[in-house]
């Protein structure tokens, strides 16, 4: 069993790909091994499992918890396909602002690790898709953080046209107005 971990043009992203073993059955993959991750810089112990179940078209996000309980995510698709997005919110970073965007899919199999600092996102490509992700704490209400989808700063190409978005979301202040991490 392996994984391949590629570190994006942001380095604290990482798109992992899997080892997928087919057969006439279908097909195994681990998604998840402690000592591999932590072999490879990700040394994150993930506390909950969230998921999603999305209609084509819709977008989620974007969404991060603030300190005392920020929240490290790794991301994957079960079912369909999703544009996921991270977008960098710690002040003190040399990526401060930059987002970067991957392509997430049943398909691929990939997994998306987006460490604390990021907000999160994305948008349903397929009729509907199932997102499953780990999160390294639990739910905190009064944690919880976001930026609208659309921030004219951020400048995020979303592709997908008149998106479906939940009036909680359409809420999220814009880039300049967010709290963000120092």
């Amino acid at each position: 069993m392996g994984f391949k971990f590629e570190f994006l043009e942001i380095p604290e992203l990482v798109l992992i790909t899997p080892d997928r073993y087919r057969d006439d059955r279908g097909f195994f993959q681990e998604i998840y091994k402690s000592s591999v991750f932590k072999e490879n810089g990700i040394s994150v112990d993930f506390n909950q499992l969230n998921m999603s179940y999305s209609k084509r078209g819709v977008i989620r996000g974007l969404h991060y918890q603030l300190p005392p309980m920020p929240q490290a995510k790794l991301v994957r698709c079960v079912y369909g396909e999703i544009f996921d997005v991270a977008v960098d919110v710690r002040k003190s970073s040399g990526n401060f602002k930059k987002w970067l965007g991957v392509t997430l899919s049943q398909e691929n199999g990939k997994l998306f690790y987006i460490p604390e600092g990021f907000a999160h996102g994305f948008a349903v490509l397929s009729d509907f898709a199932i997102v499953e992700y780990f999160v390294s704490n639990e739910y905190c209400p009064q944690c919880e953080a976001g930026i609208i989808y659309n921030s004219l700063e951020l400048g995020i190409e979303w592709p997908v046209k008149n998106p479906v978005v939940s009036e909680k979301d359409l809420k999220l202040p814009d880039f300049k107005n967010a709290q963000l991490f120092d």
